[in-house]
């Protein structure tokens, strides 16, 4: 068999990196896949982290290959240790996503490739000489974030190499915007929308008083992405008025957001909530949202 190379990105890799995060993305959300465009700028910046993404000072991208396949890649991320950088990333090296294909009878040496390639990523960390390493899987696509539970592959090699789950546990919904609660009327409650924080919001009204809203951003397959099928959407904010929380408010609410996806072509809707905080994941549930998988955040290398 060909040795294993782990060496850095070339863009001639791009189509097969693009594979490869594809495989990955795939087991997290349905239906969504990612450009080979999406991909190269994601290497060289992350447009949608607006805030965090001004502090990194060093990009590397590195692949594992062998007879002349991608097999295994990573991104890792340095950031500055000056006052601008907020102290939750000042002086930080992250491994911000590693994917790798799981051991297979045509991928034999599937594990060593990884291995090899989590060994140059912790040599890197180690090169920078940060203050604290850690470890997510932030692929450019919507929902994969943090470290996905249908990731066990990638899990296995993080814990291998000393990283340690020090964050807190999401719980991902989706839900088929057909399954959604129906368009009706409330006695009155009139429904405003406007654009809000996360997406277009519609706010319940009674008597001059905002009740509660839903934020949802149906601009999440931006152009250069692709989606298998029609549009996906996710719930940016949720928020219900403590006074009448209980009433059926947030069921209200859906119908009015499933009405307006409708009409945007959105046929599937995702939602994410704390996996200790029940309340909010058992109404979503209970409004034709079904758990699609759990992600865990914030890795830390904790070796020994």
């Amino acid at each position: 068999m060909p040795a294993l190379e782990v060496r850095p990105f070339h863009r001639a890799d791009r189509d097969q990196l693009t594979e490869l995060i594809n495989l990955h993305v795939a087991a997290v959300v349905p239906g969504v896949c990612v450009s080979v465009n999406t991909v190269l700028s994601a290497l060289e910046r992350q447009p949608d982290e607006f805030i965090t993404d001004p502090w990194v000072s060093e990009r590397v991208t590195l692949v594992a290959e062998q007879r002349d396949h991608v097999v295994a890649a990573a991104h890792l991320l340095r950031y500055r240790a000056d006052d601008e950088v907020g102290p939750g990333h000042r002086d930080i090296g992250e491994i911000d996503w590693f994917v790798c294909r799981p051991p297979a009878s045509f991928w034999p040496d599937s594990e060593e490739a990884a291995d090899l390639l989590m060994s140059a990523c912790l040599a890197r960390l180690a090169r920078w000489d940060v203050r604290a390493r850690y470890a997510s899987g932030e692929l450019p696509a919507p929902a994969v974030y943090g470290l996905p539970r249908t990731w066990p592959h990638i899990r296995a090699r993080y814990e291998r190499a000393g990283f340690r789950h020090t964050g807190d546990t999401e719980v991902i919904l989706i839900a088929s915007v057909a399954d959604l609660p129906p368009r009706e009327p409330r006695p009155g409650v009139t429904v405003e929308r406007t654009l809000g924080e996360c997406g277009t919001r519609l706010t319940a009204y009674a008597d001059g008083r905002a009740l509660g809203f839903v934020e949802v951003d149906t601009a999440l397959s931006r152009p250069e992405r692709h989606t298998r099928g029609t549009g996906l959407a996710d719930i940016g904010n949720l928020h219900i008025d403590p006074s009448v929380y209980g009433e059926g408010l947030e069921h209200w609410l859906l119908g009015q957001a499933a009405d307006w996806l409708r009409l945007c072509g959105a046929d599937r809707l995702l939602a994410y909530e704390p996996a200790g905080d029940r309340t909010m994941t058992d109404h979503l549930t209970a409004a034709g949202f079904r758990e699609l998988t759990r992600t865990d955040r914030r890795w830390e290398h904790r070796p020994g």
